[in-house]
């Protein structure tokens, strides 16, 4: 259910904001989108918004940690498509992809690309003129309230 940038789904909605390249940025970026997805009709209650809620925490904290240029913020963007929630996290480090690791026996961190792995439909990197973007994507279940 990948979507490449550009596809012909119809867009429905968009929310952008960037943020501090700092810990409280990245919080603040989730629970931003989890307002923004109430608003948008997906309560904290729904699968949606929950599996939403881990996507942004896990890919904010990857770009705060490992994205951060001093200086530069980072940006979230959410896209509501007609089949699918689309959670984009920008930074300013080209240079630091992320990848899956290993499995290592009682590691303390390493799990969080894994957790989007399981989550989204499918997720990917885009360099841009400065930096990149990662993203991931979640099939939409169920439709926003009327």
């Amino acid at each position: 259910m990948t979507t490449p940038p550009g596809s012909a789904q119809a867009l429905v909605r968009v929310f952008t904001q960037r943020f501090s390249s700092t810990r409280r940025g990245a919080r603040l970026a989730r629970q931003l989108a989890l307002v923004e997805l109430h608003d948008w009709g997906f309560p904290e209650s729904t699968g949606l918004s929950a599996d939403a809620g881990l996507l942004v925490a896990e890919l904010a904290a990857n770009a705060v940690t490992h994205g951060r240029v001093p200086g530069r913020d980072f940006e979230l963007k959410l896209t509501l498509l007609e089949n699918a929630l689309r959670v984009e996290v920008s930074d300013a480090r080209r240079d630091r992809r992320p990848a899956p690791l290993p499995h290592a026996y009682q590691a303390e961190s390493g799990y969080g690309l894994r957790i989007v792995e399981a989550l989204a439909a499918g997720w990917g990197v885009t360099d841009r003129l400065i930096g990149k973007t990662v993203w991931a994507e979640l099939a939409r279940r169920a439709g926003p309230r009327t």
